[in-house]
């Protein structure tokens, strides 16, 4: 049914001709409420002492209105629990939408080629987080959040083949492609064990096809976006 339905939609806005331009919003933080679609995690749900809280933060002077994902790491390990011999990450993610009439409600993000993110970053290891209706539930595609311009707004680009399968926080092989149709959540997590407190802004995150002209322009791509242009133009010998 799923695929029937995607199909249907490629059919209806002539994609399976030209690729979409749009942007495909994965989550936007532009109002109070949209921070009620997420749930944060830490190693305090069992009993460690990192900390993580998502708090919106509306527009001001030249800051766009976003989502505030901030708190402390510690690797203090918890009394009384011998077999918890690790601890010292934080994240959060979005949560499971509702289902619809249709069954499952699931993002299709197999027309875009990346997930772009638009944040500002204090510079810590970051990763993006994906969750799919994979064989194995617990199983997590990630890459790493590499920040450009630390304590600037800047936007990250992602290629949807780049994510790596996961499972509890380590590599799985063997690798699977990530299941595009079928994406359920989209998160960051901050699991270098790096004592201490962070701080990354979240404006909004989506699916895409590259950024568009001001998009580049005002985040300074347009010369990494040309070289691209001419290396993909140049014949090969």
């Amino acid at each position: 049914m799923d695929e029937f339905r995607r199909l249907s939609r490629i059919a209806i806005k002539f994609e399976g001709l030209n690729r979409p331009t749009a942007p495909f919003p994965l989550i936007t933080f532009d109002r109070p409420d949209a921070i009620n679609a997420c749930k944060t995690m830490s190693d305090a749900d069992i009993g460690g002492y990192s900390r993580s809280q998502l708090d919106y933060v509306t527009a001001k002077d030249r800051e766009p209105p976003h989502a505030r994902f901030h708190g402390n790491i510690s690797i203090e390990l918890p009394p009384g629990k011998p077999h918890i011999q690790r601890s010292g990450y934080a994240g959060w993610r979005t949560l499971s939408r509702p289902p619809t009439i249709f069954g499952k409600s699931l993002w299709d993000i197999d027309p875009y080629a990346y997930l772009a993110m638009r944040i500002k970053s204090d510079g810590r290891r970051y990763f993006v987080n994906l969750q799919t209706e994979s064989i194995v539930p617990t199983d997590i595609h990630q890459h790493r959040l590499y920040a450009r311009r630390p304590g600037e707004w800047e936007t990250v680009l992602i290629k949807w083949h780049e994510f790596v399968r996961t499972n509890h926080g380590m590599v799985v092989e063997p690798q699977t492609e990530l299941l595009r149709q079928k994406v359920r959540t989209v998160g960051v997590s901050l699991i270098d064990r790096v004592v201490g407190e962070y701080d990354l802004r979240i404006e909004k995150i989506w699916a895409t096809n590259g950024l568009s002209d001001t998009d580049a322009r005002d985040d300074g791509r347009v010369e990494d976006f040309a070289k691209k242009h001419v290396q993909a133009e140049q014949p090969r010998v």
